[in-house]
Parts: C-alpha cells; structure tokens; sequence
C-alpha cells in the first residue's frame, strides 16, 4: 500500500482560524421576517447535507462490503492522493473552478466557502461534524460534493485526529509516569482504531488491532524493562507528530 505519508506534504495540521465574518441576516419586513427566513435557509442547508450524506453512506456501505480490506486501503490511497497530494495540485485550477451540478444556493454557497477554506481564507464548511460524517464526505465518489468541499472534510478529520492524538499522548505519559505501564494507552488506542469507519481502518497494517491486543495483554512495565523504557518518548513524538503514520 503507498504510505499516506505522501497526501500530507504542505498541509497544515494545525487548526485554521477563521477570518470570515457570519452575514447579517435579512431583517427587512415585518416582525420576525428575518429571522424565519434565516431559519428556512439553515432548514434547507440541513436537509440538503442530510440527503447527500444518505446518499453517501449508501455508496460507502456498498463500497465497503464489496471490497477486501487491501483494495479498500489502495481505494483510500488512491482517493487521498486526489485530495491532498500530486494529483491535486496537479489540477488544482479545475479544483478551484468546480462547482456542484445544481441550482440549490445553499450547495453552490458551502462548495464556494470550501474552496475559500482550502485556499486560506473562511472557515471549514464542515467544522465540528463526526469522523463517521467527514469520512463519508472525504471518500465519496459520487458527484455529491467538490474535490474541495472532500479536501475541507479531510482536512477537518485530520484535525480532529491530531487533538486525540496529543490528548491521548499526555495520558500515555501520566500512565507511564504512574504506574510503568502502557496497558490503558494501547487500551485507548485499539477503541479509537476500532470507532474509524472501514475505509479509515483499512488505511492501517493488517496486523494492527492484533499487535494492539498483544501489547495490552503482554502488560508490559516500561520502567523495570529498561530496552522498552527507551522507546517510549520517540513513540509518543512520532503519534503527536507523525503525518498521519501508523506509529502505535
């Protein structure tokens, strides 16, 4: 499988602060004109998603039972490369022209805020959704969302995954500090593998979840075992920092 390694090179990891300021709302009229009309829309925008995620996660379940886990994992490479490696800025100008086939003001208004987004400026259309959501998005190859609109929900993922990760990071050191041991650390880590959508497991080595369950069953003390003691600050510099390498 081609590392992800490569899908990462020149994006931010960090957080991205938004500098786009919420419009004000249409209050011309009577009463609370404005406010209903703001509501319709943020209705309409709801539903809209709601129906393109159904329609994504038919897609994906079907995807997901049909391929093995190596084809599903070339799948994921292959799709993060469009996104976030060569072959996006390869067509990074007919990424940033395209828009969604539709006349729906609320779909043409996310994908141009995505655009936006990708290129430095707004904030993420999809900030604060689920993995299980932004996954949906990221890896959909129907048509429902822009090459830029799946870059923004990767993005947003991977944000998410590197906040667990330096959370997760601190309490592997508290543990350790504590008690010697790892087990609660590999504990954690197996559940969060074992929570990622199918398409995002099989991103990992085979043998992941099984080497996890090793090392959690082995209970290893890492202070009287000096040969594993000296592995664990590298271990835990490469899961806060790691371009999304498979490190655990």
């Amino acid at each position: 499988m081609v590392s992800i390694n490569s899908t990462f090179q020149g994006i931010n990891l960090g957080a991205v602060n938004s500098t786009e300021k919420p419009k004000s709302s249409d209050t011309t009229g009577v009463g609370n004109m404005g406010a209903t009309v703001t509501q319709a829309n943020s209705s309409n925008s709801v539903s809209s998603l709601g129906r393109q995620l159904s329609d994504a996660a038919t897609r994906a379940e079907l995807r997901d039972s049909t391929l093995n886990l190596k084809t599903l994992g070339q799948t994921a490479d292959s799709i993060n490369d469009q996104l976030v490696g060569n072959a996006y800025q390869t067509n990074k100008i007919r990424n940033d022209a395209e828009v969604p086939n539709t006349d729906d003001p609320e779909l043409l208004a996310r994908a141009r805020q995505a655009t936006g987004f990708v290129n430095g400026t707004g904030s993420n259309p999809f900030k604060g959704m689920s993995r299980d959501q932004l996954a949906l998005i990221t890896y959909d190859e129907g048509g429902e969302f822009t090459v830029n609109e799946r870059r923004a929900a990767w993005q947003e993922s991977t944000d998410q995954e590197q906040v667990w990760r330096r959370q997760t990071a601190q309490k592997a050191m508290d543990e350790y500090n504590s008690t010697g041991k790892m087990t609660n650390f590999f504990t954690d880590v197996l559940d969060h593998f074992k929570g990622l959508p199918a398409i995002e497991q099989a991103q990992y080595p085979e043998s992941y979840a099984s080497d996890l369950l090793q090392k959690i069953g082995g209970g290893a003390n890492y202070k009287s075992s000096p040969a594993a003691g000296t592995t664990i600050n590298p271990l835990l510099q490469q899961i806060i920092y790691s371009n999304q390498e498979r490190v655990f």
